[in-house]
């Protein structure tokens, strides 16, 4: 009976949901994300024959945690999220589940032949409704836009961009 409450067959999960409802009455919020993170090691493991379907596990991930996915795109080593944040969640909280969960998808699904696993840690940036086609088009031509720039110096250009102070030495793992 775990997940269920005896009196009424209620869902724990539906019991969370009357919970948030009635914590976060009147409270209303648009904000559009954009997050970014790496195979760990930079690795470039992603291969084309299976990347859409990982892409589309991190956009349902994020969809179940309540968010909305717009679009997920990546290249070989790194993906881009594009979602709208629903208000009771953090970022943070959204890519728990979907980096996790998506690795450990990648693992049972038995694609590669060593361990998946995602670099720690994620860049997030935040956008204005006026920003949403232009986020789309630009995470939806990853390919295209990976021929002139690499990875390092994109996430360094959005870090400069959005005015993040980094630390160099703690932005990506290298290999040993």
């Amino acid at each position: 009976m775990s997940g269920f409450l005896l009196s009424g067959m209620i869902s724990t999960k539906q019991l969370a949901t009357q919970q948030i409802k009635t914590i976060m009455a009147n409270t209303y919020s648009q904000m559009y994300i954009q997050t970014v993170f790496a195979v760990k090691y930079r690795e470039a493991v992603i291969a084309k024959s299976w990347r859409s379907d990982l892409m589309a596990v991190i956009g349902n991930l994020i969809n179940e945690t309540g968010c909305k996915t717009i679009i997920v795109n990546g290249v070989e080593d790194h993906v881009h999220c594009f979602f709208s944040l629903k208000a009771p969640l953090s970022v943070s909280d959204v890519m728990k589940v979907a980096k996790a969960k998506s690795s450990k998808w990648v693992n049972e699904s038995g694609i590669l032949r060593h361990r998946f696993e995602w670099q720690r840690g994620f860049g997030a940036f935040s956008y204005s409704r006026s920003h949403i086609d232009n986020v789309y088009r630009y995470i939806l031509n990853q390919e295209q836009h990976h021929k002139k720039q690499t990875f390092r110096e994109e996430y360094i250009s959005f870090l400069e961009l959005f005015d993040v102070d980094y630390d160099e030495e703690y932005l990506f793992e290298e290999l040993i």
